[in-house]
């Protein structure tokens, strides 16, 4: 098995994939300093076309995956407060083992999200 980051996003309020949320990949420094590793976009099934890390980019660590949810609800029409509950989600997880799969989903709604570590 080879270690990757993988991902995808659920819309709970429409029951779909969500397409088009801007993801962003960040590595949390041990100084509590952000480097961004990757931008990408959902596709139409809600996940990305590719691996956020792989193989040899896989390093211990801490990481953070920021999803763009509020710019997707607003796309479609939903009815947000202004500044909006949910805007940017930052789901921040660790990687002990860089050989192993982490998929890291997110299902969204306006007013809440869910998160976990999948296969």
């Amino acid at each position: 098995m080879t270690g990757k980051v993988t991902t995808h996003v659920l819309d709970l309020s429409l029951g779909k994939p969500a397409s088009g949320v801007l993801v962003e990949l960040w590595r949390v420094g041990s100084d509590n300093k952000f480097e961004v590793l990757l931008t990408t976009y959902t596709n139409e099934d809600g996940r990305v076309n590719h691996p956020l890390l792989e193989e040899c980019n896989m390093n211990k660590g801490i990481y953070e995956i920021r999803f763009h949810v509020g710019d997707y609800f607003r796309r479609h029409g939903t009815l947000l407060e202004e500044p909006s509950f949910l805007d940017c989600v930052p789901v921040r997880f660790g990687i002990s083992e860089p050989a192993s799969h982490y998929h890291v989903p997110l299902l969204i709604s306006p007013g809440g999200y869910s998160t976990y570590r999948g296969s």
